[in-house]
């Protein structure tokens, strides 16, 4: 357990996040404040910087109706919810690769030449992957994003409950994108909540770990 004197914000946002069910429909969150939670999530690490979650946000009654059919053992999320966060992986993130490194150049956050070493190595390897291993990456690293994003959501004043049970293989088509690039990982829910979710317990590090 975190220490309350460590530092009371940060603890309290790990120690108390709770994974919440029912939301408080009149709550409602702007597509700004949106947009700055998954920025401030986008800082989460990945592998080669390169960035691959994706997020379908869908906040519109339309949306809501189109997703129920597809989350049936979380339609409580679905309907009460300020937005479910649809977090895909996306496979062909290296399309992205040269921007973000030209960014970081323009920045001041990188010298050139290690721009280029990179970017060339990257684009000699990361296109001839296989498609599971560029699967997996992308899963991993939606993964990290999607942690952070629950953390920053928390530290906004909102509640999340992370999701597994959805119609996987129909959820990326249902809202018009390409089922061959992007994978679904996992929904978030976002809102406030309405009841409390319930507490928890973990296995004691002792039992996790391995000392040798």
């Amino acid at each position: 357990m975190l220490k309350p004197n460590r530092n009371n914000d940060f603890a309290n946002i790990i120690t108390g996040r709770r994974s919440v069910k029912l939301y408080d429909e009149d709550v409602k969150i702007s597509k700004e404040e949106l947009q700055a939670i998954l920025q401030e999530a986008s800082l989460a690490p990945s592998s080669a910087n390169m960035q691959p979650w994706r997020v379908i946000v869908v906040h519109s009654p339309e949306g809501k109706n189109k997703l129920r059919p597809l989350v049936q053992f979380n339609a409580r999320q679905n309907d009460t919810s300020a937005a479910m966060l649809i977090i895909l992986g996306d496979t062909r993130s290296e399309l992205y690769v040269e921007d973000i490194y030209n960014t970081a150049v323009e920045l001041g956050k990188m010298p050139s030449d290690v721009r280029d070493k990179q970017v060339a190595q990257i684009m000699s390897m990361f296109p001839q992957l296989p498609r599971e291993l560029k699967i997996e990456i992308a899963k991993v690293d939606a993964s990290l994003f999607a942690m952070q994003l629950m953390l920053v959501a928390r530290a906004h004043g909102y509640d999340t409950n992370p999701m597994g049970g959805f119609e996987r293989d129909k959820i990326v088509s249902a809202f018009d994108l390409d089922d061959e690039r992007y994978v679904p990982v996992m929904i978030l829910s976002i809102g406030k909540a309405k009841e409390a979710g319930h507490e928890s317990v973990r296995l004691p590090s002792e039992e996790i770990t391995f000392w040798r």
